[in-house]
């Protein structure tokens, strides 16, 4: 055969075998085109009309309603609010046949148990077809390497119900009343209760094998049981607050946040912590020859959940070399690697969040492209996803993509971002969510709107709130909600959460000297870096690490198909931030973080309690001035407002669901709830005084006249139509 003719075959071969190249592509497409078409077919089986919900009789606060109904008009039917509310996103808390039979702490009673819910305001359900086990709203069982997880879906915090005359009104996408963090404490006290209680722990144990699912020996049920205790202490250890959230708020970035660093930081770096962390009187609070007893058996460059907990378990122990420290000088240690997660916010609504242009309360997410990925991931990563991070050595694998986007590629160790973090289901719900309309004033359950006064308050808002707020037509298929950001020094309200997500810092681990762009240039990653630096990096690792559940196929098919959607399915643009805020610079490249985004106000109604921290009870009183008091002793030129006169509510009451369609709010006092002072930083209820003549408009020059008593009703009535 000639040199021609050698160097032809390749050519020829593809010639004749082109029929079955195009064969096998076609099939291709055709399997993954009946696999979306089954996918969105299942979605609809569930078809419950009471979308599962329940009637609950003297429960929290001595609350009754019947079994909840839905407003009709938010674009979901029954089988789209299922489907939202049992859909994984790959969050596994705890195992899931512990969850089916963990007892309350002091009684028999299930943890799971419909009042237990309820006491922490997640919302019961009965037994769906997505929902077997009756779980919550939210609450769902998560597969992952083969293991059964109870987890969160988005549902769990952002369902909302409102009662009113015994009658509830659930409102898909709203904000929860949840109290997660009295949820855990109680959750972990019932895990140690069992471990204590012999009679507790054997019925825990002949359970959880009746069920026959993930565990056949007594043995592995209480090993099992007590690392995950462990870890869930972890977890509550690294995330105590001294400020006290109470229902409806989380400082969910502080602790997406910490449970990166948690699972970032390196040996070395830990070690390094340890050793300069001291007492109130500057001693130091371990020796090395402790340090070394703490850390053994601790894996060099990542530490997964496990060895985290042995490791606190270690510090609070006096046997052998251990230091047996106190719990204020282990949240000392805390505050050397972690940060206070000390910016309670309540849950947003997510009614046009996928056809926003920047999403979270200071605007830190570009909502362009592959950015609502990323932006779920990182919510998983703090609601519990399994982080199965690893380090390895460089090569090719299933890692590589990963290593190369987080700028580890000539890293001598490479970090695997392997996890239980579901992406095909988070590309899928952000889709399902473009369905989602915001609700409207059900005027046949909470009263007829005064068309008249609506109408005057038409104008009012024209002239006080569009500039910021911009009136929308919720049901308009391609709209796009431009936020304006306004700068926390001109809006006036609580800056905790702006503040703590720029300035929070941490051990960067193996990100140190990689590079990140920013919106003004690349930066080298420093040891002690900030934490949206290396939250960044860590959900860019994720997004990049296709699923390890699949087999190596369709790993790589389903991980191109969710990228490739995420930006085919996304018509947002990445565009810069309107409003007015300080500019990134490049000595302050996250300065445009010091703000907080105003959105459309349509379905605002539902959202109580206001303001970004929960801190104002009802739109009445959000229209009052913040009542001002001149510090003792009084400061020269200081004019305290006088004592008659109606102000804002410094302390009121939260868990109730119960509303108040006048003042458009939920119930603020005479029951038990969690109470809401307004005094500290985090939880302050000033700024946004626009309707007091007190907060400069968006020009950041323009005073309005206070509102009168009669604008202020005629506002609040018009605010209801949206």
């Amino acid at each position: 055969m000639s040199i021609l003719s050698r160097a032809a075959s390749p050519l020829v071969l593809a010639y004749r075998y082109r029929k079955l190249l195009f064969i096998f592509i076609l099939i291709l497409g055709l399997i993954m085109a009946l696999a979306l078409a089954a996918g969105k077919t299942y979605q609809h089986w569930d078809q419950d009309p009471d979308r599962g919900a329940i009637a609950i009789a003297n429960g929290a606060f001595g609350e009754s309603y019947s079994t909840p109904v839905y407003t009709g008009d938010q674009g979901w039917d029954a089988a789209d609010s299922l489907w939202f509310y049992n859909t994984t996103q790959g969050s596994d808390l705890i195992p899931y046949d512990f969850f089916l039979v963990l007892e309350q702490e002091a009684s028999e009673k299930l943890f799971r148990a419909d009042l237990n819910i309820d006491k922490f305001r997640y919302l019961p359900q009965k037994s769906t077809f997505f929902n077997p086990d009756g779980l919550p709203v939210g609450f769902v069982k998560d597969s992952y390497q083969g293991h059964d997880y109870m987890g969160f879906t988005c549902a769990a915090c952002h369902t909302g119900q409102i009662n009113y005359q015994g009658q509830a009104i659930r409102i898909d996408g709203g904000p929860a009343m949840a109290d997660l963090v009295s949820f855990l404490h109680a959750l972990e006290k019932s895990m140690a209760a069992t471990l204590k209680d012999d009679a507790k722990l054997n019925r825990f144990v002949d359970k959880v094998l009746a069920l026959n699912n993930n565990y056949h020996e007594a043995d592995k049920v209480i090993s099992d049981l007590r690392e995950w205790m462990q870890i869930i202490a972890l977890y509550n250890t690294v995330n105590h607050s001294h400020i006290k959230y109470g229902y409806a708020r989380l400082d969910a970035f502080g602790r997406i946040y910490n449970r990166v660093l948690q699972h970032i930081i390196n040996r070395e770096q830990l070690a390094e912590a340890l050793a300069l962390s001291t007492s109130v009187t500057g001693r130091p609070l371990l020796n090395a020859s402790q340090i070394n007893a703490v850390l053994e058996g601790v894996g060099e460059n990542i530490l997964i959940d496990s060895q985290f907990a042995l490791v606190l378990t270690r510090l609070a122990s006096s046997d052998g070399d251990y230091p047996g420290l106190s719990q204020r000088e282990l949240l000392r240690i805390r505050n050397m690697i972690f940060n206070e997660p000390d910016a309670p916010v309540s849950y947003p609504f997510l009614w046009d969040i996928a056809q926003s242009d920047y999403v979270q309360w200071n605007g830190l997410a570009n909502n362009a492209g592959v950015g609502p990925l990323g932006r779920n991931a990182g919510e998983v990563i703090g609601v519990f996803g399994k982080l199965d991070w690893s380090s390895h050595k460089p090569g090719f694998n299933f890692s590589s993509i990963s290593a190369w986007i987080t700028g580890q590629s000539r890293k001598s160790e490479q970090i695997d971002f392997k996890s239980s973090i579901d992406l095909v289901n988070l590309q899928r719900l952000e889709s399902h969510l473009r369905g989602l309309q915001s609700p409207k004033w059900p005027e046949q359950i909470l009263g007829k709107i005064d068309l008249k006064k609506a109408e005057r308050g038409r104008f009012v808002y024209a002239q006080y709130c569009q500039s910021c707020h911009e009136v929308i037509k919720p049901d308009n298929w391609d709209r796009v909600v431009i936020g304006k950001m306004m700068d926390i020094n001109l809006v006036g309200t609580d800056p905790a959460m702006a503040v703590n997500s720029v300035n929070s810092s941490g051990k960067s681990g193996n990100f140190n000297q990689t590079v990140q762009a920013t919106d003004v240039g690349k930066l080298y990653i420093a040891v002690d870096a900030p934490v949206v630096q290396i939250l960044t990096s860590a959900t860019k690792g994720v997004v990049a690490t296709p699923d390890p559940d699949k087999n190596s196929i369709r790993r790589v098919l389903d991980w191109f198909y969710t990228i490739a959607m995420s930006f085919f399915d996304n018509e947002i643009k990445a565009t810069i931030k309107s409003g007015n805020y300080q500019a990134d610079t490049t000595a302050q490249p996250y300065n445009s973080l010091l703000a907080y985004k105003a959105r459309s106000l349509n379905g605002i109604w539902a959202t109580a309690p206001f303001l970004h921290n929960g801190s104002v009870p009802s739109l009445y009183d959000l229209l009052l001035p913040k009542k001002r008091l001149c510090p003792e002793p009084v400061v020269a030129g200081c004019i305290a407002d006088p004592e008659e006169g109606e102000y804002r509510p410094d302390e009121f009451k939260v868990g109730s669901r119960e509303f108040d369609p006048v003042k458009v709010g939920l119930r603020s006092s005479g029951y038990d709830g969690s109470n809401f002072t307004t005094f500290r930083v985090g939880d302050l209820n000033a700024g946004h005084e626009y309707g007091a003549g007190r907060t400069p408009q968006l020009d950041g020059k323009t005073v309005l006249p206070a509102l009168t008593p009669k604008q202020r009703w005629d506002l609040i009535e018009y605010i209801k139509t949206l």
